[in-house]
């Protein structure tokens, strides 16, 4: 997912009264999607039972976060992303897009700048 002005809080207070008491929240795309503060008072308030995080708004995570403290709470350094498949998918890529650049044709997965991703 995207880090823009319209993905920024996409998941905050009123998702969270959404849910499915007792559910469990996993971040691990965009640190910024989830209201971090609408996060921590789900948790406190047990609409929210626990929570895995990757991915945090500023990383690292605040130390003064109340994320920390909680007992329900995993966070790990956005790592998630990290494996064997990443590399092979990447070299992958990387070697059609370059057959792909030698011969003219489109290149796939090109950032849409303009768009913020």
């Amino acid at each position: 997912a995207p880090r823009t002005d319209r993905s920024r809080g996409l998941i905050g207070p009123s998702q969270f009264d959404l849910i499915k008491p007792g559910a469990h929240i996993i971040v691990v795309s965009r640190g910024s999607i989830v209201d971090e503060g609408a996060l921590a008072d789900a948790l406190h308030s047990g609409r929210v039972a626990g929570a895995s995080i990757d991915a945090t708004d500023i990383e690292p995570l605040d130390p003064k976060s109340p994320l920390w403290d909680h007992p329900n709470v995993i966070i790990s350094p956005h790592s998630s992303v990290e494996s064997i498949q990443l590399w092979e998918r990447s070299e992958g890529i990387f070697k059609g897009n370059l057959r792909r650049y030698v011969s003219g044709k489109e290149l796939l997965y090109v950032a849409e700048k303009k768009r913020g991703f």
